[in-house]
């Protein structure tokens, strides 16, 4: 996502089988650990999943008794409004009094595996909508604590109330400030309709199933980000415009056309500029004007910045006005970054020294702002008298990490470089049987800048004899996203040629 063409929230998304928070598993307790008051819980990861005794929920009692119900058919899946919810769970309980080796329990993904460690998991589920959180075995209306106007909460809690089945609890999330009624209303029934599919599914499931995937990524982004300020949301694949087009139309209709397939020649990355910020932003050094660069490091317990004010002028203001400065720019970053590369846990950041009190406490009401539009769950501590400030910032999953070094094509890392120059020639080779002799009546050579300048530097230029050739012009496009001396070849409807 961008702001003002600058690059803020970035996200990568593969067909691998990965486990997303808000994912709900049909789980198996493989272990029980009365040190740590919690269970290991099998749901198909390599690890199995962490389930602490405090996040079994207060009405775990009911939930069990209602799966109970339902496996023998007394009840029909998602009713709950006849339902007698049972005692709730006590505070300080033993993890061992409720479960056992062997049991099985519908659970949900709270934090996705992150190095060595499997997923944490709960038994309290919930359900995300644009608006609201619904809360099966649930009761009452609660308000997003981001929501600080007393007017507004109430009338969105009197709003919920209407529409709040008896045993569903609710959320209201910071979106639904200025909501009206039927928007509020119809995203709560949409996700207890929701419920009652999973209640299905829960009849028949095995351990380790999946039960209800969490929306994609790039979807969840728009459910929680998507605002009066977006003007538009560029995308490169026909498939997924209209996939993005049909949810946001379930959603917010008068944004539907907000969505607009790029049919720009060159790479979309490349053309908003955003293959630059990336290769800038996610590598160790991150460099900022006026000559301020951070270096970011990445270990297995926390994260540390450290903020170097480099070759900045220092003639206009005293040491420690400057360093102030210089902190107060590094802190703009800081916040971009952390948001940027979704880095949780704990982050040590280096700053330089402020001697004085006032200084240091401009310092901390800067970052607290900067980081209040940040959705995760953060605290911020005081700078220390050896100059750090302390960040914990809520993780859930791991941290998006980028490698911004360039990958040698010729040598693969071995150090010794292949025929290079043999390249033109392959690619030569490969014109000659797709236009003399497959009959491609157009053809497109997308290659990597460095070798799409080769191909049209000189006189005559080594396009300009492929046309004296073949009597057709071979048109040439750079990519940054190629490698050196990589190319593909498209064919007249912009199709990709294998190789």
């Amino acid at each position: 996502m961008t702001e003002n063409r600058r690059l803020i929230e970035y996200g990568e998304e593969t067909n691998e089988k990965a486990f997303q928070v808000g994912d709900i598993y049909w789980g198996e307790v493989r272990k029980i650990n009365p040190s740590l008051n919690a269970c290991f819980v099998d749901v198909g990861d390599e690890k199995d999943g962490f389930l602490h005794y405090l996040d079994l929920g207060e009405q775990f009692g009911t939930m069990r008794k209602y799966l109970a119900e339902l496996s023998l058919g007394k009840r029909k899946p998602g009713m709950l409004q006849h339902f007698d919810r049972v005692e709730a769970l006590p505070k300080d309980g033993q993890i061992g009094t409720y479960l056992q080796k062997g049991d099985r329990i519908p659970v949900q993904i709270t934090k996705e595996p992150i190095n060595s460690k499997g997923p944490r998991v709960t038994a309290s589920l919930s359900l995300a909508g644009r608006f609201c959180v619904v809360l099966p075995m649930d009761s009452g209306v609660s308000v997003s604590r981001k929501i600080s106007d007393a007017e507004e909460k109430k009338r969105l809690k009197q709003i919920a109330a209407q529409g709040l089945p008896r045993n569903f609890g609710v959320i209201i999330r910071t979106a639904a400030v200025g909501a009206g009624a039927d928007e509020i209303q119809s995203d709560i029934r949409d996700l207890v309709d929701k419920w009652k599919e999973i209640s299905r599914k829960l009849v028949a499931a095995k351990p380790r199933d999946l039960i209800n995937k969490e929306i994609t990524r790039v979807t969840g982004l728009l459910r929680d980000l998507l605002s009066d300020q977006f003007d538009q949301i560029q995308v490169d694949h026909p498939g997924m415009a209209e996939q993005l087009k049909e949810y946001i139309h379930g959603i917010a209709p008068d944004k539907v056309n907000l969505v607009q397939v790029y049919k720009g020649k060159v790479n979309m990355f490349e053309h908003y500029g955003l293959d630059k910020q990336i290769k800038g932003s996610f590598g160790t050094t991150v460099t900022m004007p006026g000559g301020i660069y951070l270096v970011i490091e990445h270990t297995e317990a926390l994260h540390v910045i450290d903020v170097n004010s480099g070759n900045r002028s220092k003639k206009d203001a005293d040491q420690q006005e400057h360093a102030l400065q210089t902190n107060l720019d590094a802190a703009e970053e800081i916040a971009r970054q952390l948001r940027l590369r979704d880095m949780g846990g704990i982050i040590v950041i280096d700053f330089i020294d402020l001697r004085s009190a006032e200084q240091r406490k401009a310092l901390l009401d800067k970052m607290i702002h900067l980081m209040s539009t940040d959705r995760a769950k953060h605290h911020i501590l005081p700078m220390s008298k050896f100059g750090l400030m302390e960040i914990t910032r809520q993780r859930v999953r791991p941290a998006v990490q980028i490698s911004t070094q360039e990958h040698c094509p010729a040598c693969n890392g071995t150090g010794k470089t292949g025929p290079s120059l043999l390249i033109t020639d392959q690619m030569e080779s490969r014109l000659d049987y797709l236009l003399q002799k497959n009959g491609e009546s157009k053809i497109t050579v997308v290659a990597h800048p460095h070798l799409a300048a080769y191909c049209k530097a000189g006189w005559p230029s080594l396009q300009m004899k492929w046309w004296l050739k073949y009597r057709k012009w071979i048109r040439i496009q750079a990519d940054n996203q190629r490698l050196m001396g990589e190319y593909r070849l498209l064919n007249s409807k912009g199709e990709n040629i294998p190789l």
